[in-house]
């Protein structure tokens, strides 16, 4: 990186450093220098630099005067030099100050510390061991930090303290900031396959007077104006089906939703979804969408349809594998299941294959959760589960070759679900019974079960054409393209439990 590799010191934050840059602050003060100016004018990033002058021989003058800014995350004074390391958003670059070049700037160097903002005008060099460089002949301070970085080669290694402190976590650790430039890449990617499809972005409510959408826990506030309680959204499936209603044949919208559920590494109460609902199609057509779109993401993303997660290979070519939820557990355990079968039967097998039961449970949310704890995690390539039960699809329609199963879908890939799908109930009579027995699921202590919304069903009444919808769980498939298994390192800024 630099001549000499600059010597970092194993800085921990104590109160004393603190005092020590403090006293640097009053000292920068009392000679007329502000610590932290209103506004500076970089020209030129690492990045740019670097594109430029790839290549360079060793103790090249290039001529060329370019102003950057960044934050120093090296530092290494040995005298009448000293090699300073910028990082901006791009990547970093090396400063080598000269006290001939710098002149009256030299004295500001003894102030910066390693994590100093700073900004710094000069020519593009390369030094007698070929580093790309820039000899300034101004330095200016920008931001006095008052914390040290943790050590370079060590980092933040709690990683309670690296979720807790993001920003520190995303200037020491390469692979943090990595991980939240793939999730903005995918989040461009899909908005952009959804909007040349013809597809429009829509925006729904946050707050809504009924939960619905999805089978969750909701949170719930209070609007004072209304003195009504109100319910953070866990789905926009509700309202972006109104749309439909409405006249707009293809609607999407990736928006948070908010479960009052557990933290787990594939789970936060607060998470991105995608959403859409497209008109005239039925789960096939989206069966489709969702091997287009997935695999134009990842090309988008990371140049290529076949990468690795967790040491594995994906290959996300297309047709994907289609199989049925009730056979494919059959298939996995050697017992036998079939939605026709009696409650008492369905318990007994569950049980006999350690899954603990809820008396409320019909035959449908057994198999289920039979499916859930068994076979899921084993869906490592590409593949479509098909035709869930009726007792857990809601708002699906029931198959068209009937068997107590409906046209719902979720896809699987890297042993974790992604997406959930569906020919859309539109029947408002079969949806008001569905809502009915969610309420009655409800009383018998399922709190995660549907409440009726009358307006919903009033909107159905007026027609909805026979539509496909479909939900992306986009933080699951950030954590797939890059690489890490814990839904906290996609999302900026996690949910924590209180330090």
């Amino acid at each position: 990186m630099s001549d000499s590799d600059p010597v970092i010191p194993d800085e921990t934050g104590g109160d004393r450093l603190r005092q020590v840059r403090l006293d640097k602050v009053q000292r920068l003060r009392e000679g007329g220098v502000n610590p932290y100016p209103y506004s500076f004018g970089p020209t030129d990033t690492a990045g740019d630099i670097r594109g430029r002058h790839d290549g360079l021989e060793p103790e090249t003058d290039t001529g060329e005067l370019v102003t950057v800014a960044g934050r120093i995350v090296g530092w290494r004074d040995i005298g009448k030099l000293v090699f300073g390391v910028l990082q901006d958003h791009t990547g970093q670059i090396q400063l080598f100050c000269e006290q001939t070049s710098l002149g009256d700037g030299w004295g500001l160097l003894s102030d910066l510390d390693i994590g100093d903002w700073v900004g710094a005008t000069g020519e593009v060099i390369t030094t007698r061991r070929g580093e790309l460089s820039i000899r300034p002949d101004s330095v200016t301070l920008l931001s006095k930090a008052l914390r040290p970085l943790p050590e370079k080669w060590h980092g933040l290694k709690d990683i309670e303290t690296r979720y807790r402190q993001r920003y520190v976590d995303l200037i020491v650790n390469d692979e943090a900031r990595e991980a939240l430039v793939i999730r903005a890449r995918l989040v461009d990617s899909l908005r952009r396959s959804f909007v040349d499809r013809g597809f429009m972005e829509v925006e729904t409510p946050m707050l809504q007077v009924s939960p619905g959408g999805a089978l969750a826990r909701p949170f719930v506030t209070h609007h004072n104006a209304l003195d009504i309680d109100m319910y953070l959204r866990i789905a926009p499936e509700l309202y972006l089906k109104r749309l439909i209603v409405g006249g707009f044949d293809r609607v999407f919208e990736m928006s948070r939703v908010f479960r009052n559920e557990g933290l787990e590494p594939t789970r936060n109460p607060e998470f991105t979804m995608l959403e859409s609902y497209q008109a005239y199609a039925d789960y096939n057509d989206v069966m489709t969408l969702v091997e287009e779109v997935i695999a134009e993401a990842a090309q988008s993303v990371l140049g290529a349809t076949t990468f690795t997660y967790e040491g594995r290979q994906i290959d996300l070519a297309a047709p994907w594998p289609r199989l049925g939820v009730v056979e494919s557990l059959v298939e996995k355990t050697g017992v036998e299941f079939d939605m026709s079968m009696d409650k008492s039967d369905a318990i007994v097998r569950a049980e006999g294959l350690d899954i603990e039961v809820d008396a409320a449970w019909g035959v449908g949310k057994i198999i289920t959760e039979v499916f859930e704890e068994i076979v899921e995690k084993d869906l490592w390539d590409p593949t479509f589960v098909i035709d869930y039960p009726k007792e857990v699809s809601p708002l699906a329609k029931d198959h068209r070759d009937g068997g107590g199963v409906t046209e719902r879908f979720e896809f699987f890939i890297g042993g974790r679900e992604l997406g959930n799908a569906y020919s859309e109930l539109n029947d408002p009579i079969e949806q008001r019974a569905r809502f009915e027995q969610q309420v009655a699921a409800r009383a018998e202590g399922d709190d995660e079960a549907h409440p009726i919304d009358e307006d919903y069903i009033r909107a159905l009444e007026y027609g909805m054409p026979p539509t496909g919808g479909l939900g992306i769980g986009v933080d699951r498939l950030a954590m797939l393209f890059a690489d890490v298994t814990s839904i906290r390192d996609v999302i900026l800024f996690p949910h924590m439990r209180p330090d």
